[in-house]
């Protein structure tokens, strides 16, 4: 709600300049500020704030300067650009002289790519936004602030889809109302430090760690139920689903991370010691298997960062969990205690490094004791 009230205002009244307006606005900011830090401080997000009023100086200019190029044309008393192969036009100054959405998305456009050199600027929306953005990408190519193709520098619109309950409506709380992310983090983090508490973690573990695996565990389930499906198609949430220790979720990696480590300790060597002066040997299948999928952890990167599909890296960590699995435990694959200890040991170090490495892609908390 203040998000959209903080555009509105910038958008018609602040452009004129009313100190009304401009004192609403800024309490709204304001008041946005501080709701929202409750969500970033959760998820471990920080910003360089740059809101849409920033960019209000450079707008004239950046419309001055298509008007001159002859990109922007008079139609029904409005200025507007043209976009070859899309029936409505791109309106830059409404009919009563206003700026809209487009105004300020093509001076943020030509800020970014003038005064910050940005090399690939990518807008995250929802899908609805798709054409709007295309449009304006295509009149900065007309423009030629940016390439034909896919040179650099580019822009890309990421879009996504839908959160949706188990009616398969857009997810809401039981009386209707859309449901704040800030309480579904807190309440992804109680029922995980309930969960643990019930394993009998309380009496084991200090307050501390109890506070800090709740908040890696429930805010890494609600980071991983949203990145692991593509980011077009709609899902349906599920606590329960999403907090489940077993099949692909964040409790599950999270717990087989832990396992490793565990595993790693409960040999009493020096990991460091034994990379130093190891040799990995992958002589059984199942250890090939495994050290084969460790290897293609840069192109999945790749790919993820190509196509900017988070969820190719949820898939890649789910299956290395699951190759690890079965490596682990088939009895001819013994690490500790084994004559080819040193080895495994390298190999299930070298798991939790890929592990940990995908954590840190996906926003997600390691933990190394469950």
């Amino acid at each position: 709600m203040y998000l959209y009230s903080f555009r509105l205002i910038s958008l018609c009244s602040f452009k004129g300049g009313e100190e009304k307006c401009r004192r609403a606005w800024a309490q709204i900011c304001e008041i946005s500020r501080t709701e929202f830090h409750k969500v970033y401080q959760r998820l471990g997000v920080h910003l360089e704030e740059k809101g849409e009023s920033f960019y209000n100086p450079y707008i004239p200019g950046v419309i001055e300067g298509l008007t001159k190029q002859g990109l922007v044309e008079e139609s029904q008393g409005a200025r507007v650009i043209f976009i070859e192969g899309i029936n409505i036009p791109l309106i830059v100054v409404k009919s009563d002289g206003g700026f809209n959405y487009a105004s300020t998305d093509l001076a943020a456009l030509w800020y970014r790519l003038n005064e910050e050199k940005a090399e690939w600027i990518i807008y995250v929306t929802d899908v609805g936004q798709q054409q709007h953005f295309d449009m304006v990408f295509k009149a900065a190519k007309r423009a030629g602030w940016l390439p034909q193709g896919d040179n650099y520098p580019k822009a890309s619109h990421v879009g996504f889809g839908l959160v949706l309950g188990e009616d398969g409506k857009r997810f809401r709380t039981r009386n209707t109302e859309v449901v704040r992310l800030v309480d579904l983090l807190d309440e992804a983090k109680n029922r995980s430090k309930a969960a643990l508490i019930e394993r009998g973690k309380g009496e084991e573990w200090t307050e501390e760690e109890i506070e800090s695996t709740a908040d890696a565990v429930g805010y890494g389930a609600v980071k991983y139920a949203d990145l692991k499906n593509n980011r077009l198609t709609n899902y349906t949430f599920n606590f329960d689903q999403m907090l489940n220790d077993k099949g692909n979720t964040a409790f599950y990696l999270l717990y087989a991370h832990a396992r490793i480590c565990s595993i790693i300790r409960r040999s009493g060597k020096d990991v460091e010691e034994v990379k130093n002066k190891g040799t990995l040997v992958l002589e059984h299948k199942d250890e090939r298997d495994l050290g084969l999928h460790l290897l293609q952890f840069a192109e999945v990167v790749e790919e993820a960062c190509t196509n900017l599909l988070p969820n190719v890296v949820c898939d890649y960590l789910y299956n290395l969990s699951e190759i690890f699995s079965k490596f682990y435990s088939n009895p001819e694959c013994k690490v500790i205690g084994s004559d080819k200890e040193t080895s495994r040991l390298l190999l299930c170090e070298a798991t939790a490094v890929v592990m940990r490495k995908c954590f840190n892609l996906l926003g997600i908390t390691p933990i190394y004791k469950i």
